[in-house]
């Protein structure tokens, strides 16, 4: 059975490292890279088990170097929202999106101008959705080719398709040798064993996956004990429709008889585990799935011996916590077992409570040294806190959600993923629904208000923003929920600040302050806050006030370890210190916040940063590298929304920096910096930003005026000194 683990690779990309060997498919893996070379969708095609994922991934990585944007791959069998599969590509590609724009769109603009390979793995769930986005992103990206895996093909104009069968029998029964030494090391083929290697390779008709299966026997048996057991049960385990496809039902007969072979404790454990999505650790586990029948202490032990038996398999992600994942043919095997147990809604409600907790413990450690922690935290969790916000709004088959509340609530407490790990779009999808599925006044329905705002100001949308927060202002004054109106007013004084109202902005923000001290709030929220404040004494005119703020919250975070807010005070303190003429210090300054942003990938940070050191750059003299910044975060601004949120404040530096690079440059000098920039990618231009190429000194200068009215005195750049 194939392992997998996540890797970072020098070239662009995420495809994962492969650590089980690759045996056989030379033809198919040289006809797959023809097909590539002509087509722009490949699609490879067979019955569950016969390796397609296998063969994809290795053709993608032979390939990787033809594509100068990288290989992207995209896992799509554990979905189970229709709706998100393009925020599933979007994720693969790293690609936050803040704006109103659907995920589609904000795809197709990001590859538009790229060179890349898209490897889509187990679509056959959404097939109709994955096809119409596939043809539309090829109808936008030239230069996108796509590999797709799957059971059948996607059904696109243009499409080619690679039929993958079984290898052929002395490439099975290299595999099954190879697996086998693995489990028994020097396990070979002899001509004492051929007949049986042979005959086993032909009842399971050469399917890779159970041929793997199969090998794990080896540990207690031999081949021939093997072939002997499988020939017996091959009439009763096979079992369904005797019209399927042979090889349809040998896959049956491998996974039914390692289920067999299982005791009654493992058998159950996999049933149970058929709940969760994707991979998962063992802490889940042993909450979701102990019980009746199963011993909380016997679960990690049982959890081993599933892993032993290929049934599992066992990686590390990248915080080197031990992690489990179950195929998508193994689940679905379980989940048929936990139906006819009639445990499902059950084992689904106690998988809800456990990611509800992980929620709520991640909320509250968010503001804390463990903030990195949660972030990665929350990204390795992500499918299956989708599947929990998919239960507590929809619940299973015949089977409502119990409380609409639970979702609600599920999905505003979220709120540190949606805002401050770059998912907004996403958050927003599971914010209206969780509205939609009940208007009764209730705490969690508050709290989900009142975030539905913050996401959407921090999209742009001004309209719905206003509407969502002054409702929960009035519902939470109504119901005596103060923690929820101090939240309203608090983001209604955001949406003042970005719409340029700053007397307005300052009153809302500081009256949120004051309510949050009342009632004992402080948390990452709280001192965002506070830096929000900052920024609209700044823009009217009292920078020396703006730094007292920015720099109480600097000693507060540092205190509790925190980290996002940190950037955004950071990013405060920067501009403050290239207003007083400090450009070291408004460099590192600047420079940290940008590495916090987009270490969290929080893309509205990252592109503030982005612009101030644009500015900085070009105040030490490189007006090349300044316009090159300045591309690649109008770029990015797309991502984000409307540039700069349309404000003339937020938009001082970008316009001082524009008008001064352009005096320097001149116009087509500025412009093919800009489209220079524009090619970067985020990761790109962070690097580009935080490790500049060698420039001059910077030059002594002065400055006059607010922030909003920034400029600078100097005496004209030498020639050379201006071709930075």
């Amino acid at each position: 059975m194939p392992q997998y683990a996540p890797c970072i690779m020098g070239t662009a990309g995420n495809l994962p490292a492969e650590l089980a060997g690759f045996v056989g498919r030379s033809v198919e893996l040289t006809d797959l890279s023809e097909l590539l070379g002509r087509s722009r969708l490949t699609t490879v095609t067979g019955p569950g088990g016969v390796g397609k994922s296998r063969l994809a991934l290795r053709a993608a990585r032979q390939l990787q170097d033809r594509f100068r944007d990288g290989v992207w791959a995209v896992e799509l069998s554990g979905l189970r929202d229709e709706l998100l599969v393009e925020q599933a590509v979007a994720d693969a590609l790293r690609l936050p999106d803040h704006t109103t724009r659907s995920p589609g769109e904000a795809l197709a603009d990001h590859l538009a101008d790229r060179e890349l390979l898209l490897v889509l793995d187990g679509f056959d769930r959404w097939r109709d959705r994955c096809a119409r986005l596939v043809a539309e992103l090829l109808a936008r990206a030239p230069g996108l080719r796509v590999l797709a895996a799957g059971r059948r093909q996607l059904g696109v104009t243009g499409e080619r398709l690679l039929p993958l069968a079984p290898p052929d029998p002395a490439q099975a029964a290299a595999l099954f040798a190879e697996r086998a030494a693995a489990v028994v090391p020097g396990f070979a083929v002899t001509e004492a064993n051929a007949q049986a290697v042979g005959d086993l390779v032909s009842r399971l008709d050469g399917l890779p996956l159970a041929l793997e299966l199969a090998a794990v026997r080896l540990r207690a048996l031999s081949v021939e004990q093997v072939l002997d057991r499988l020939d017996d049960r091959f009439r009763l385990l096979t079992g369904g429709d005797p019209s399927a496809p042979a090889r349809h039902r040998a896959l049956r007969t491998a996974i039914g008889w390692s289920h067999e072979l299982c005791t009654p404790a493992q058998r159950l454990l996999w049933a149970r585990l058929s709940v969760f999505a994707s991979a998962f650790d063992l802490d889940a586990v042993e909450y979701v799935c102990a019980g009746p029948e199963l011993a909380q202490d016997g679960v990690a032990e049982t959890i081993a011996e599933l892993v032993a038996q290929s049934v599992l398999s066992r990686e590390e992600d990248p915080r080197g916590q031990v992690r489990y994942r179950m195929l998508e043919t193994v689940r679905e095997y379980g989940a048929v077992w936990l139906a006819a147990l009639g445990d499902e809604a059950r084992m689904r409600r106690r998988h809800r409570d456990w990611y509800l907790g992980l929620a709520t413990w991640c909320e509250l450690d968010w503001f804390s040294p463990r903030q990195a922690e949660v972030a990665a935290r929350v990204a390795a969790d992500l499918p299956n806190l989708r599947l929990a916000l998919e239960f507590s709004l929809d619940g299973s088959e015949g089977d409502p959600a119990d409380d609409p509340a639970v979702g609600q609530y599920l999905a505003a407490t979220l709120w540190f993923c949606w805002v401050g790990c770059g998912r907004i779009t996403e958050g927003r999808h599971w914010l209206e629904r969780a509205l939609d599925a009940s208007d009764a006044p209730t705490d969690a329905r508050a709290k989900a208000m009142w975030v539905y705002g913050y996401v959407a100001l921090l999209q742009g949308d001004s309209p719905a923003a206003l509407a969502v927060l002054q409702e929960c202002r009035q519902e939470a004054a109504a119901n005596g929920n103060a923690s929820a109106e101090a939240y309203a007013v608090h983001r209604l004084g955001c949406l003042a600040l970005v719409s340029d109202d700053m007397p307005r902005a300052e009153r809302f923000i500081g009256d949120a302050l004051v309510r949050y001290r009342s009632i004992g709030e402080l948390n990452s929220n709280v001192l965002m806050g506070q830096v929000e404040l900052a920024m609209a004494v700044a823009f009217q005119g009292d920078v020396e006030q703006a730094v007292r703020l920015a720099e109480e919250v600097r000693e507060i975070c540092r205190d509790h370890g925190e980290r996002w807010t940190l950037a955004y005070a950071l990013y405060v303190l920067a501009y403050a210190a290239w207003m007083a003429g400090e450009q070291g210090r408004a460099r590192r300054l600047a420079e940290e916040s940008l590495a916090i942003d987009h270490a969290f990938q929080d893309l509205v940070g990252s592109v503030l940063a982005l612009e101030l050191l644009a500015l900085i750059t070009q105040d030490e003299g490189a007006p090349h590298e300044a316009a090159v910044l300045q591309g690649a975060a109008g770029r990015l601004w797309g991502s984000v929304g409307l540039r700069l949120f349309g404000s003339r404040h937020f938009n001082a530096p970008h316009r001082v920096c524009e008008q001064r690079v352009r005096h320097e440059l001149g116009e087509s000098a500025y412009a093919a910096a800009l489209l220079e920039g524009a090619a970067l990618g985020l990761d790109e231009a962070v690097v580009r930003a935080l490790e500049p190429p060698r420039r001059p000194g910077p030059r002594q200068v002065r400055r006059a005026g607010g922030p909003g009215e920034a400029r600078k005195t100097q005496e004209p750049a030498a020639s050379g000194e201006a071709a930075g």
